[in-house]
């Protein structure tokens, strides 16, 4: 049986929701063990001037604590 957890991360990028992404799972990969997935349960961007300066993303992460 296999145990597992949620947790929040919020990550941004000047580039795109992608990369927010990708940024917020790797970083959740340095902390956590046995991370297994991910879900974005909300996107943001940061409007400057009419322009998107930034891309926000909230992800749920669920990593395994015992098998």
């Amino acid at each position: 049986m296999s145990v597992a957890k949620v947790t929040e991360v919020i990550s941004s990028s000047t580039i795109s929701f992608d990369d927010a992404i990708k940024q917020g799972v790797e970083r959740a990969n340095k902390t956590l063990k046995n991370v297994k997935g991910a879900w974005v349960e909300q996107q943001k961007v940061v409007v400057n001037d009419g322009q998107i300066v930034e891309y926000r993303v909230n992800l749920k992460i669920t990593f395994v604590l015992a098998d």
